[in-house]
């Protein structure tokens, strides 16, 4: 059993409003999954050149200033590094390939937890509560996100193994739920060269569905895809660039609610994670359907 949660702000006063709307929600959740908790926030898009990084440390005093000296070295330009405990989001113009490599290579006990224009990825073990203290969710300034509460049941308890999970460029996915074939999604993706970070079924599931789009889908044509291909008991919340997406399995075994209205699209595994958002007693309410696909669009 988790807990996913998910907001999504339709007018630019309310972006200053995002964590702090959120950390009630995803606190509330913490009944759902009290092991670990994270969260994917989409901010403003960075200039087409530039590229940020979300980079999860081993330990909290983690030298972070030998990261950014090498990287001056190496690349020979200037990098931005912001740095909130043992996550830190660098900021640069070097593309996605290059800088991975070289984290890997220079830097292994580093994880890059996402890579884009506008997502920054925070998550770690602990009660959800805690990790939004911690990271100072409150403060958080964006457009939407994707939030999740974990109880483990198929994997360890590491920040690695907590949601959201990231593929390619300001995508992720949380899951509520439990996939029945991981191993045989992962055996048709690694022949293409697609390599995984953990023994996680929703790493499976972010990894097909990214991969299908890389093949040219859009989100809405890989979920279909997805249909045909994941199996198991799940409710799918993803975040894009410019979009937030929910589906349920055929059977919509594990539970969602949405409450929308003109300020704001809100979602939760229950509906307690959405009372203390504002105006909800006049949001439109209801439960998604199983196997329909629910986006919503970032308002320019």
């Amino acid at each position: 059993m988790c807990g996913i949660v998910g907001l999504l702000v339709k007018k630019p006063a309310l972006k200053e409003q995002l964590g702090a709307m959120m950390v009630p929600m995803l606190v509330e959740m913490g009944a759902r999954g009290p092991d670990s908790a994270g969260l994917a926030v989409f901010t403003d898009k960075l200039a087409s050149a530039k590229r940020k990084y979300s980079l999860h440390a081993p330990s909290w005093d983690y030298d972070w200033t030998a990261l950014e000296s090498d990287f001056v070295a190496r690349f020979g330009a200037q990098a931005e590094l912001a740095v909130k405990g043992n996550h830190a989001i660098l900021s640069c113009e070097q593309p996605e390939g290059a800088v991975r490599q070289w984290i890997k290579a220079h830097f292994p006990a580093l994880h890059v937890l996402s890579a884009g224009r506008s997502i920054d990825i925070y998550k770690d073990i602990g009660h959800p509560a805690a990790v939004a203290k911690r990271y100072q969710f409150n403060d958080l300034v964006g457009t939407h996100l994707v939030g999740h509460t974990r109880m483990a049941t198929e994997s360890a308890v590491t920040p690695a193994h907590a949601h959201p999970f990231t593929a390619g460029e300001d995508f992720c996915l949380v899951d509520n739920g439990s996939l029945s074939n991981p191993y045989s999604i992962r055996r048709k993706l690694e022949p293409l060269g697609i390599t995984f970070d953990t023994d996680n079924d929703t790493e499976a599931a972010t990894r097909f569905l990214e991969w299908r789009m890389r093949e040219g889908d859009d989100l809405e044509t890989a979920l279909i895809k997805g249909f045909e291909e994941l199996d198991g008991f799940y409710t799918f919340l993803m975040g894009t660039q410019d979009k937030l997406a929910l589906v349920r399995d055929p059977f919509a075994c594990k539970p969602a609610v949405v409450a929308e209205t003109d300020d704001y699209v809100a979602i939760a595994s229950e509906f307690r994670s959405l009372a203390k958002l504002p105006d909800v007693k006049n949001a439109t309410l209801f439960e998604p359907m199983p196997q329909e696909l629910y986006v919503w669009q970032v308002q320019s």
